[in-house]
Formats: structure tokens, sequence, C-alpha cells
């Protein structure tokens, strides 16, 4: 049998336990602790929801990247403790990671989250450079729901303007599987989270793209039955070049709505190499190159 016969029955063994077990709590507990140290439960704001987690470099170099990461759950559950995988795969490759919770449904709806998100990403600005990163190379990353808040924070300036920043903070945004012009909301969980039938166009992160915005890196399963990846990410894609703003998207086959941010994981690796394209967009930034505008 070939090593890659062998990676396959591996990886479909793994998916098989995966299904049967807590996919997020496996995944962490599979993930080595010796690339990254972590400091837990910062406050950001006043809530109780208000925490975060820094994942710095084992060899905590200075001047890193960092990335501000949203996990998704439909603004309605969801939690940074169970994003380990992501914090050590990033950190591994030497990039400042912090993974921040926030207000979720029924406790808040649209915009409230989307408040806290910014405050995160500006705690990310001020305290960076305690934890080795490099304020000026700011990135804000997310699956799915979270995706959608990486992408608001990124894209409607009233959010950041609200902690005293301004978009061009970031030097970019990553957006997996996310839902970027949804309306009308059709998910029953969702509707409530966005006053469905009365939802705001202006909560739309596609609303909100000008030829201002931060270079983008947008990635999707080709058969996501979760986040349509037509209207979604091909959708802002098209309207981010419309605008001239720099931007790559990416589709993956063997993945799904799910597994595609498990793809950090060491374990789902073979997947997809999500991880080794987050780095070469962020790198692409470090050294001075741009995507294509076409």
């Amino acid at each position: 049998m070939t090593s890659t016969a062998v990676r396959l029955m591996l990886t479909g063994v793994l998916m098989a336990i995966l299904t049967a077990c807590s996919p997020l709590k496996m995944l962490n507990a599979l993930t080595p602790g010796s690339t990254f140290t972590k400091v837990s439960d910062v406050a950001y704001g006043d809530d109780p929801r208000n925490k975060l987690d820094v994942y710095t470099p084992v060899d905590r170099p200075s001047n890193a990247p960092v990335v501000v990461f949203f996990y998704g759950g439909s603004w309605n559950s969801g939690s940074r403790t169970d994003y380990d995988f992501v914090g050590e795969a990033l950190a591994s490759r030497g990039i400042v990671v912090v993974v921040a919770d926030y207000r979720l449904y029924p406790q808040v709806r649209y915009p409230a989250f989307l408040e806290d998100s910014a405050r995160a990403v500006a705690w990310a600005y001020k305290h960076a450079g305690e934890y080795g990163g490099d304020p000026t190379h700011l990135y804000v990353m997310g699956h799915s729901s979270g995706a959608y808040n990486a992408a608001m924070v990124a894209l409607d300036p009233s959010l950041l303007a609200a902690v005293g920043l301004k978009p061009s903070v970031l030097s970019g945004w990553i957006g997996l599987a996310g839902p970027y012009d949804f309306l009308p909301v059709d998910v029953p969980a969702v509707k409530p989270v966005f006053f469905f039938p009365n939802s705001p166009p202006e909560s739309q992160p596609i609303n909100h793209v000008s030829s201002d915005s931060p270079p983008a890196l947008l990635m999707a399963s080709r058969d996501d039955d979760i986040v349509n990846p037509t209207r979604n990410t091909a959708g802002m894609a098209a309207r981010l070049r419309a605008d001239q703003v720099p931007v790559r998207e990416l589709y993956f086959a063997r993945t799904s709505h799910a597994t595609l941010v498990g793809a950090f994981s060491r374990p789902l690796r073979s997947l997809a190499p999500v991880l080794d394209d987050v780095v070469d967009f962020i790198h692409a930034d470090l050294h001075g190159q741009q995507l294509s505008r076409q």
C-alpha cells in the first residue's frame, strides 16, 4: 500500500471517529503543545463573553504577524476553547494568534457580536507587541459565521471607528466558508439573530465593499451544503475585484463546510492546504508582494 493510500485510509478512519465524538475536542486532543505558549482568559471587554486566548510561537519571534480568529456557530454557539488546533497551526508557522469569544444569541442580536469582534481586534492592535506581534501586520480571519464577523470588521468602517481605528490598520482578511450575502435569511436558527423578516441590508458584508477595503483571501469547499460558495465566496470575490481590491479565491474538493477549518489540524491537513494558503497570503504582504487585482 502506498504512503498516499495509507494517509487516505487514516484520514477516513479519523473522520469516522470524529463523527462519533465531539469533532473539535478530538482535534484539540490530537494537537501538540510544543509549538506555542498560550495565555488564556484575557478580558477585552466587560461582558463574561469578552475573553480571548493568545497563542505565541514557542521561539517568540519579534515583529511576528498577528491573526485574530473568529469561530463559527451560527452566532448562537461556539467557544474559543475548541480551537487550540487553529492557534497551534498558525503559531507553528511563526504567527501570533488571538482567538476571541463574542456574545451570542439570545443574549444579543446583530450587530452586538460585531461590536465585540471590533473590540477584540482593537485589543490585538494595542497589545500585540506584548506577545511578540507586529500590529502593522494585523489580519482578521474566521470560519462560517466567524468569517462573516471578520468580513464585517474589515469592510464596514463604522465598526473599527467605534473603537478608534480604521480598516487601514488591517493588512488583510481571510474568510473560510463565510456567508457574505444571505438575505433573506432562510435558516430558522439565524432568523431572529438578524430580525427576520426585517433584516437590515447593512448587515451584509457584500454591501460594504469599497476600493479602500483590505486585501482578502477567500476559501470554500466546492460542495458546501451549509453556505452556498457560488453566491457567497465567488460573489464576494467578484465584488472585491469590481472595486479593484486584491483578492484570492480558492475552492477545495475534498472538504465539507466543517472540515474546511478542520484541515488546519495536523490529522486533517491532507484534506486541503488551508494552512499553507493562509501563510502564503500573509507572507506575500510581509514581502511587499500584492495579490492580483484581476
